[in-house]
């Protein structure tokens, strides 16, 4: 949020941005604009004012969740198994995916790579784990950081109105990673 905003309008955007956390999480990425609009106790254009598209709400919701993935990226870069560690970064995509209501449709591909800031970060921050791991051959070339993105997100998407979403994503992603092969 801007710093030059009056106080009132760091106040309202503080307040949107509260109760947008919690619908949200309660609601997922279909929370209503204008129920958020109502609960913060501000006009739906002001909603707009602050976040004109969905995706940006989206994006400021999740914007801690994000900062907090791209600091573990840089925690496990250069750390042990490079498989495992981005393996051991993926699973915590995956996690937060799924326990983070809105988070999977923050990060999905809908339009330009440039216009989803949550996924940008990401692809930043897991760019060296990835590096690494094809360095290592531990990992296909080719394989991109917004693949294993739009990966997580159509996990986490798939299974978001399982019984038990965190297992059911986790088994999945977990699928993902073998193959389909049987073990030998």
């Amino acid at each position: 949020m801007p710093e030059h905003q009056r106080a009132d309008a760091r106040r309202n955007y503080t307040r949107i941005l509260a109760v947008a956390e919690e619908e949200v999480a309660a609601h997922g990425a279909d929370a209503s604009l204008e129920q958020i609009a109502r609960t913060a106790g501000v006009g739906s254009a002001t909603v707009r004012r602050h976040f004109p598209t969905r995706r940006a709400l989206l994006e400021a919701v999740s914007r801690k969740r994000i900062e907090a993935l791209c600091v573990r990226a840089h925690e496990l870069t250069g750390k042990g198994d490079s498989r495992n560690a981005l393996l051991e970064w993926l699973d915590d995509v995956v996690a937060y995916s799924v326990s983070a209501r809105g988070l999977a449709a923050a990060l999905a591909y809908d339009g330009p790579v440039h216009e989803n800031s949550c996924s940008a970060a990401l692809e930043e921050a897991a760019g060296p784990l990835l590096r690494r791991a094809v360095q290592d051959d531990a990992l296909a070339t080719g394989v991109t950081v917004a693949d294993l993105i739009t990966l997580v997100v159509g996990i986490a998407l798939a299974t978001e109105h399982h019984p038990d979403p965190a297992a059911q994503a986790d088994r999945l992603f977990r699928l993902a990673v073998a193959g389909l092969s049987p073990q030998s």
